[in-house]
């Protein structure tokens, strides 16, 4: 009698073939990948106000983007930021909002449901300050219930607390374009207003937390005092300066760091400066906002952001990982884009690193401001499965992205996203800031993505290699997981450092190694997967607990395989991923296993789920085979 390895593998092996056709049809003619990034439907309702507040937005527009926030409701009348997440009121009013500017009658069921929940949690009064924000540019709100954020903060250098540098690379952007915003407190009349959301307590300003939160709370009530009277030629030149530094940020396809917040901020500071929207910044802007846009049946969405780079570069590994080679056609165009994709200019990391050449890749088709450690690492990677022999175009470019990766390690031996030493977290505690991290800290993740492109390049030794093995092993979580903040959560942080350590030359054996074994093992699911909830961020019992999912299941077991394992539990989670495989070869996950801003946002990267499986099924039949 043949054992149940040996049967599943047959069945794995036709359950790797289907989903690398299914890869292989997705790329475009021009050798990328990009799939949807989906959010919430806050972009959405942001969208719609953004175009009400320029003037521009469409009954056919707004129409459709009404439909797709109505279908994401959920029974109880509310909206949350993940699937099957909690109730979030800043969502669900946001939601509300725009489907009365869209005509919904707010004694409709939907909405009545949706108002009644708005007020039973605390009602406009409990919103986070960035809805308070939007609710204010429409008269909603008073501004005086909006913390202080003076133009002038663009004319601190960057050695002084707050200064905008202090603040990861998406919330500078932000940061500067509602300082400019909030300094001219625009009022656009809607014609109607948000009464009946309204809660029966009062509204107050939020207690500081802490002796620094008491500090800047005091802060905020200077900042407030002289907003009323500020020093006059002074607050020009902040102004002048500020309307400066985001007009040299926009990128090429006219978005600001290619992602929602800071372009529709952007957008609207510009308008207040006086830009009309037939200048060419405005016109690039709003044209560029409109290639987000998902038309789909009588419906439209926005994505917060596009990937392909980072899609491009983990579908080659996934693809030669499934079986392709260097000569292979599909790998070859892909190597070739995304050797066209380097960023070759300086950006704002240089504050940091001044002197240091520039190299790598960002994460969009258009970021050359904000190219980020994570995505050159996964390239670099990438290309090493390519043909690129020394002396080529693609060499090259690897070689300036080792040395910018190696320039931009942090002092402690680990590497953040988008900057070296973005570490001072005074800034989290600004009363302005409550939605979502605002630094930009070395991470498990992206330090292990970098260890392991340093060992694929023979590299391993390198001091700075060896500082960032350290660190990763310094940072492994007492239960023996490692905390993940680019995706949902211990079993992505895991997946990404198990195969790094290895990698770098770090025993199987190792007490590490073994103990990150274990957890994988016992937070198996009965099913034979895994599966993690973004509320691991915030509660403990949600650490490596959630329904099965192909991405993380795929995660545990490139984190087993590389650990050298062989066992009924790893080829269990192989049997999932083929019984639950459709018969187009991908998978479905309605779940949110990319992350934002822990405890914040959550992004569901519709290509996981078919790239990271390929990788997981494909290692693990090769060595299977071996």
């Amino acid at each position: 009698m043949s054992s149940p390895i040996v049967q599943a593998g047959s069945e794995a092996e036709v359950t790797l073939q289907r989903a690398c056709e299914h890869l292989l049809s997705l790329q475009s003619g021009a050798g990328w990948w990009k799939a949807e990034l989906q959010t919430n439907v806050t972009m959405d309702a942001e969208d719609m106000l953004l175009r009400e507040f320029l003037g521009i937005r469409r009954a056919d527009e707004t129409a459709r983007s009404a439909n797709w926030i109505r279908t994401q409701q959920r029974p109880d009348g509310t909206w949350t930021n993940f699937h099957d997440g909690p109730p979030d009121l800043s969502t669900t009013i946001e939601a509300y909002w725009a489907l009365k500017l869209a005509g919904d009658d707010p004694q409709a069921p939907h909405m009545r449901i949706a108002a009644e929940h708005i007020r039973s949690e605390g009602g406009l009064e409990k919103a986070r300050v960035f809805t308070h924000v939007w609710m204010a540019l429409f008269g909603l709100w008073p501004w005086e219930r909006v913390p202080a954020l003076p133009p002038e903060i663009v004319l601190l250098p960057s050695w002084v607390p707050l200064n905008v540098y202090d603040f990861a690379c998406w919330a500078r952007q932000t940061v500067v374009a509602l300082a400019v915003l909030l300094t001219y407190r625009p009022s656009h009349d809607l014609g109607f207003d948000l009464e009946e959301l309204h809660g029966e307590q009062p509204w107050s300003m939020p207690a500081p937390t802490s002796k620094r939160g008491a500090w800047l709370a005091r802060l905020d009530w200077v900042l407030r005092a002289y907003e009323r009277h500020p020093i006059k030629p002074l607050r020009a030149f902040a102004l002048s300066r500020a309307e400066s530094w985001i007009v040299r940020r926009q990128e090429a396809d006219g978005s600001w760091g290619g992602i929602q917040p800071p372009w529709v901020y952007s957008l609207m500071a510009l308008k207040m400066r006086g830009y009309p929207l037939d200048h060419p910044l405005m016109r690039r802007g709003i044209e560029g906002i409109d290639t987000f846009m998902i038309e789909e049946g009588e419906s439209r969405r926005l994505e917060a952001c596009q990937g392909p780079v980072w899609d491009t570069a983990l579908a080659m590994i996934a693809l030669c990982d499934g079986g392709l080679s260097a000569g292979d056609a599909p790998i070859e165009k892909a190597a070739e884009w995304l050797v066209g994709e380097e960023v070759a200019i300086v950006g704002d990391w240089a504050v940091r690193r001044p002197g240091l050449p520039p190299g790598g890749w960002a994460f969009e088709f258009a970021n050359d401001n904000y190219p980020d450690i994570d995505d050159t690492a996964e390239v670099v990677l990438a290309l090493l499965r390519s043909d690129q022999p020394p002396g080529s175009p693609g060499r090259a470019a690897i070689d300036r992205a080792v040395r910018w990766v190696e320039g931009m390690q942090s002092a402690n031996g680990g590497w953040g996203a988008f900057d070296a030493d973005n570490t001072r977290t005074l800034v989290r505690e600004m009363p302005f800031l409550d939605f979502g991290e605002v630094i930009d800290e070395p991470s498990a993740d992206v330090t292990a993505h970098v260890i392991e492109m340093f060992a694929a390049l023979g590299l391993s030794d390198r001091e700075c290699a060896q500082r960032g093995v350290r660190w990763l092993l310094d940072h492994q979580e007492p239960g023996g997981s490692w905390y993940g903040r680019w995706g949902v959560n211990h079993i992505y942080g895991t997946g990404a450092v198990v195969p790094a350590l290895v990698e770098a030359g770090v025993e199987r054996e190792h007490a590490a190694i073994r103990r990150a074994v274990r957890w994988l093992y016992e937070h198996q699911n009965q099913d034979g997967g895994w599966g993690e909830d973004p509320r691991s961020y915030d509660e403990q019992a949600w650490i490596g607990r959630g329904p099965s999912t192909a991405s993380q299941t795929a995660w545990a077991l490139l984190a087993l395989h590389a650990a050298g394992e062989d066992t009924d539990a790893l080829w269990r989670g192989v049997d999932w991923l083929v019984a639950t495989q459709r018969p187009d070869g991908n998978w479905d996950e309605p779940q949110y296993t990319g992350t934002g801003f822990p405890s914040y946002y959550y992004i569901n990267y519709h290509l996981y789920r078919l790239s990271f499986p390929i990788m997981a099924l494909g290692r693990c039949l090769r060595s299977r085979a071996g």
